[in-house]
């Protein structure tokens, strides 16, 4: 039999209610932001990703799925998504078309590393770029969209964590201060972090190594080698975030190993799903545009992992939707009337009412439970009453029943979305007429 790949997972029901309720309120929040959607395609070239991911990353380095097409161009699967929204708007000119782009994405990414809990080879995340001003307010926008997201799903046990990068200048000048700390120690790290000593030192911070976590503890902060400039920035970025009450921390040693990466940077973190406690990273990148070969835009996003905060929720025993709920089950009493039960049932999806109607012939108690185990709000039987012209609407939460005859459907659809029921109309039926 053949399987899913190592590393990916099918999404399916219950599992997916919550994917879909996790996605609309997403879309709600950017919606509120006025953030528009953009969608790149699944796979770019692969020096999209050298250049401005950066080719001494682990993700370049050891976890991008590349392969080389039939015209010999070699292409990668996405593992991120900020290099290619960059690469759109200066592909389509959109900097040009009006001075400020804000974007939001909702995508699979693709990373060849070791399956764990929170961590997929094939993972989706959702993110914003806003692409075209160096306004601190954006910077505390990022903050402020995901933060909000989160506290919409339920989940309260994470934190904020912020820093500020100063410029590529000023980061230069911290390396090498960070260099002659780290000398004399470079025997006593990992070997993961001395590979990184040589090519991206500031990425020793990442590491995981308790040793290695140790030592870094007395290092010296990237905060103290900004310019003033910088740091008012970032104490705007702060002060904005005073005024909506969001809480933070202040992390000295919260850095982006990637040059492009300016002032801000930030994630928010999670105690609720493991190792991998990173739910959502971001920064300030006003160097990325230059890196991909166009002028220097400043532009500030980020990205979360959409795995790690279902754990997180699943972890903190949230449900944010785990069962199906429809409008009507049209139950099928009488075999005879199988067609009409159809088109009952199309003329109520046309109308958009979420219809269900039986269609492996399954007995009215089968049919009955169906509809239950749907959270289906009336049921529509079509048997007896139907030789007369007529349909029995019953409402699954108090058990009345109401008869409506076919040849006043749009009275029976407005009852069904209106919940219009006059209990003066109600007919004496028997409850369970047709399961009995």
């Amino acid at each position: 039999m053949i399987k899913a790949i190592k590393g990916t997972k099918d999404i399916y029901a219950p599992e997916i209610f919550e994917w879909q309720e996790f996605e609309n309120v997403i879309i709600s929040v950017f919606e509120n932001f006025n953030y528009d959607e953009i969608r790149t395609p699944i796979f770019e070239e692969t020096s999209l990703f050298a250049r401005g991911i950066g080719e001494g990353t682990d993700i370049v380095g050891k976890e991008m799925y590349t392969f080389t097409d039939k015209g010999g161009t070699s292409l990668t699967l996405k593992p991120e998504m900020t290099a290619s929204v960059m690469r759109a708007v200066l592909e389509h000119s959109l900097h040009k078309v009006r001075p400020l782009n804000k974007f939001y994405y909702i995508s699979p990414m693709f990373r060849q590393e070791r399956p764990q809990a929170g961590r997929l080879r094939q993972f989706h995340q959702f993110g914003a770029e806003a692409i075209g001003s160096d306004d601190p307010y954006l910077d505390a926008e990022m903050i402020i969209i995901p933060y909000v997201i989160l506290v919409n799903l339920g989940l309260s046990n994470f934190k904020v964590k912020i820093n500020t990068l100063g410029s590529p200048n000023e980061r230069k000048e911290y390396k090498l201060v960070l260099r002659n700390y780290l000398q004399p120690k470079l025997n006593e790290l990992s070997p993961e972090s001395r590979r990184r000593f040589e090519t991206n030192i500031l990425r020793i911070f990442d590491s995981k190594d308790k040793h290695d976590i140790e030592i870094m503890k007395d290092a010296p902060k990237i905060s103290d080698y900004v310019s003033d400039e910088d740091s008012k920035h970032i104490e705007q970025v702060c002060s904005i975030l005073d005024s909506f009450q969001i809480e933070y921390e202040i992390d000295g040693k919260l850095v982006r190993g990637l040059d492009y990466y300016t002032k801000t940077t930030f994630e928010i973190t999670s105690n609720s799903v493991g190792a991998q406690s990173a739910l959502v990273g971001g920064g300030r990148y006003n160097l990325l545009s230059t890196q991909l070969g166009g002028p220097e835009i400043p532009a500030v996003g980020f990205a979360a992992g959409m795995e790690r905060i279902l754990l997180a929720l699943s972890n903190e025993k949230i449900k944010i939707a785990d069962k199906k709920k429809i409008d009507a089950y049209v139950i099928v009493a009488e075999k005879q009337f199988r067609q009409i039960a159809y088109v009952l049932s199309l003329m109520l999806r046309m109308s958009d009412v979420i219809t269900e109607t039986d269609y492996v012939g399954k007995s009215v108690k089968a049919q009955m439970r169906e509809a239950n185990k749907l959270n289906a709000e009336y049921t529509l039987i079509v048997g007896q009453e139907t030789k007369e012209g007529n349909v029995i609407l019953k409402n699954m939460e108090n058990g009345n029943q109401k008869v409506f005859s076919l040849d006043d459907i749009e009275e029976l659809i407005n009852e069904i979305i209106l919940g219009e029921y006059n209990p003066d109309e109600l007919e004496e039926l028997p409850p369970d007429e047709y399961i009995n």
